[in-house]
């Protein structure tokens, strides 16, 4: 897999690495990611290595590293899981673990990027994520990055004992028509 670039070459996507899996942990677990979140539940090391060993390794899932600048220093990390070969679609997640990544355009990029990387390289047709109704600035950074809104799901998860909406939204391969 190679590593992608955008056009200004600011922010990458690497591939994640077994080294990667502390910081990952350590950023799932804090509240600025957590939050956002469907499942809410602590992440572990031991986890995360069955995450690798079950989903990554086999190709249910491709999880990459978002990196900044020439020396790669990663800032968090997006990834496509349920990849359904048969019907060519995957869902789509992200987390900017730094907090000072956030509200800079990377996680836009980062999404362009993995959309580029999954048309282009998997020959997915269509991208679909679930976000918090009232995560406005993630659904804004969805929508630059070529999501559009398909559904609105009223009381469709339950945290810490209140039900929140979820929005559906999807990208599909504009090469296909």
């Amino acid at each position: 897999m190679a590593i992608y670039r955008d056009e200004a070459g600011e922010v990458s996507l690497r591939p994640m690495e077994l080294e990667d899996t502390d910081l990952i942990v350590a950023w799932r677990n804090s509240d600025g990611v957590r939050k956002h979140f469907i499942y809410q539940a602590p992440f572990t090391r031991e986890g995360h290595l069955s995450w690798i060993e079950n989903m990554v390794k086999p190709g249910k899932v491709v999880q990459m590293m978002i990196c900044l600048g020439e020396e790669m220093r990663p800032v968090g990390s997006v990834y496509l899981r349920d990849i359904d070969r048969q019907h060519r679609k995957a869902e789509y997640g992200i987390f900017i673990g730094e907090e000072s990544a956030r509200g800079r355009g990377v996680g836009t990029a980062a999404a362009r990027l993995m959309i580029r990387y999954a048309f282009r390289e998997l020959g997915l047709h269509r991208l679909f994520l679930r976000v918090y109704a009232d995560n406005a600035r993630a659904i804004r950074s969805y929508e630059k990055a070529g999501f559009e809104r398909e559904a609105y799901l009223k009381d469709d998860v339950c945290i810490d004992g209140k039900f929140r909406d979820i929005v559906l939204m999807a990208v599909r391969n504009p090469d296909e028509g």
